[in-house]
């Protein structure tokens, strides 16, 4: 009877502990973004995304890893609507090249949502100083199914136009792994 009794609160105690770990991803991990207030250069993401930008950008897993390298290129233009359209193409290291177009639409002077094919539902964007934001889901196909992955993605503009992107990707509030990009202008083209 003693046994049993111990092994219950045991029980119990293993499971308030898992329990605890798992709401920590959740608590206590909003940054306050008016301490970037004062940053500078100012990002604008409407004027620095409209026409050509590259990028280049590596995914590690959990454990830093290298996964994965690419070279992206987006073209950003605006609709009637006023909305920024991102047209991205990523080109992979493996061979592999994909794409995804970006609606995004300004809310107020600071904050955005997003929409893209793959992604669920909307991102959220805030933007102050020289930093952005986003909080969105992401379907991502691995082996022969499909994961919903959150991405935290945070932007910073540089001097030079340079703009660091890291995102950290999570599933079901698990660090799974993290995504991280270099951005920068290209010139127009002169006719």
């Amino acid at each position: 009877m003693k046994k049993a009794k111990q092994l219950k609160q045991r029980s119990s105690f293993f499971f308030i502990f898992i329990a605890a770990l798992m709401l920590l991803p959740i608590s206590g991990c909003a940054i306050d973004m008016t301490t970037y207030a004062d940053n500078r250069p100012v990002f604008d993401l409407f004027n620095y995304f409209s026409g050509t930008t590259r990028g280049w950008g590596i995914v590690q897993d959990r454990k830093g890893e290298l996964l994965r390298q690419f070279v992206v290129t987006i073209e950003g233009t605006r609709n009637a609507a006023g909305e920024l359209i991102l047209d991205e193409t990523f080109y992979w290291s493996d061979g592999e090249i994909s794409e995804r177009t970006w609606v995004i639409a300004r809310e107020d002077r600071n904050r955005f949502t997003g929409s893209a094919g793959d992604v669920i539902g909307s991102a959220q964007g805030q933007s102050v100083g020289n930093v952005l934001n986003w909080h969105y889901q992401v379907e991502i196909p691995v082996s022969d199914t499909t994961w919903n992955i959150s991405f935290d993605d945070w932007m910073f503009l540089q001097p030079d136009g340079v703009l660091l992107n890291r995102a950290q990707m999570s599933k079901f509030g698990f660090r799974v792994g993290e995504e991280t990009i270099a951005f920068i202008k290209t010139p127009a083209k002169e006719n």
